[in-house]
C-alpha cells in the first residue's frame, strides 16, 4: 500500500468544503424526489426474499419480469420513506458471485429506529448472519447474494452526530 498525505488530503477536504458546500439556508433544494430503488443482482429469488422480508422484515411489494432480460425476475422491498431495494436475478447467465472492487459498490446503509436496530441485530444473530457492530449504531454484514449491507440506527439526514442533509 502507497502510503498517504493525512495532511494534504484534509486540506483538499477543506478547499471542497469552501468551494462547493453551501451552508443549509443557502442550499438549494434537490432536483429529485428520492430514491426509486437501487438494484442489486440476486444469485436466488428464494433465499433473497427469506433474508430480506423475513430476517429483515422488509416486505416483499413486486416481482414481475425483467423488461431487459427475458426469464429474468425484478423484485422489490420496501426500506421504509417511500424507498425500495429490488434485485434482479438473471437465469442462463454465469454472472458468478458478487465482487467488491474499488470504484463499484462499497455498501448499501438503510436507517432503521434504535429499537428496530436492537431487534434486527437479534435476528441477524438467530439466522447466524457475521456482522461487525461499529460505534454502537451500525451493523455491517453481508446479504445472501454477497452484498455488504449496513444497518444504521443514526436518523436519515444524520450521520456521527452531523446533520448530513
Amino acid at each position: 500500500m502507497t502510503e498517504i498525505d493525512l495532511t494534504a488530503i484534509e486540506a483538499e477536504r477543506e478547499r471542497i468544503r469552501a468551494s462547493y458546500l453551501e451552508p443549509a439556508e443557502r442550499r438549494p433544494g434537490s432536483s429529485a424526489r428520492g430514491l426509486h430503488h437501487f438494484a442489486v443482482v440476486a444469485r436466488d429469488v428464494e433465499e433473497t426474499v427469506r433474508f430480506y422480508q423475513g430476517v429483515l422484515e422488509f416486505p416483499l411489494t413486486e416481482i414481475f419480469e425483467n423488461r431487459d432480460y427475458r426469464g429474468s425476475n425484478h423484485f422489490f422491498f420496501d426500506i421504509g420513506n417511500g424507498n425500495l431495494l429490488a434485485f434482479f436475478d438473471f437465469p442462463g447467465l454465469d454472472v458468478g458471485p458478487y465482487a467488491e472492487v474499488l470504484g463499484g459498490l462499497h455498501h448499501i446503509a438503510i436507517s432503521v429506529e434504535p429499537d428496530t436496530w436492537t431487534r434486527l441485530r437479534g435476528r441477524l444473530d438467530e439466522a447466524g448472519v457475521e456482522y461487525l457492530e461499529e460505534s454502537g449504531s451500525s451493523l455491517y454484514f453481508r446479504d445472501p447474494n454477497g452484498a455488504r449491507l449496513e444497518l444504521i440506527a443514526d436518523p436519515l439526514g444524520e450521520m456521527y452526530g452531523s446533520k448530513v442533509l
